[in-house]
């Protein structure tokens, strides 16, 4: 599995690095400018992100405006025309809507701070990303 972290604070960024290293290759971003910057190389290599872990309140663009961009990014991107790439959002803002936004922009899951690797494994697993099994032997 192929994994941004999107996050400016490098503890929290380490941290989420150290719980998903054993699910796939985790890249990481300092912002949303930054993240919409390695989501096109990815896509413009044909080699798209299976998952993005989002911060919404960052520097430079917010979480929120870089899920907007990478969804519009990957819609003229597909012959489908569908998302591909599943997204958390995880964030300090605790407020039912800011979950709508998020939601509303395209995010698959939402999760607030802090939070646990297991939290973290069982919204990747309820994505579909894998399976029970999975999160069950790490």
């Amino acid at each position: 599995m192929k994994i941004l972290i999107v996050e400016d604070e490098s503890s929290l960024q380490e941290l989420m690095q150290l719980y998903l290293a054993d699910y796939g290759t985790c890249d990481t971003a300092d912002n949303g400018a930054e993240a919409l910057e390695t989501v096109e190389r990815a896509i413009a290599a044909d080699q798209p992100y299976d998952l993005i872990c989002m911060d919404i309140m960052m520097p430079e663009m917010d979480g929120m405006e870089a899920l907007q961009k990478i969804r519009r990014m990957e819609f003229r991107n597909t012959e489908e025309s569908l998302p591909s790439v599943k997204v958390i959002m995880i964030t300090a803002k605790d407020m039912a809507k800011d979950m709508m936004s998020a939601y509303n922009a395209g995010c698959e899951a939402y999760i607030t701070k802090p939070f646990s690797r297991e939290k973290l494994l069982e919204q990747i697993r309820e994505l579909g990303l894998f399976d029970a099994a999975q999160t069950n032997c790490q």
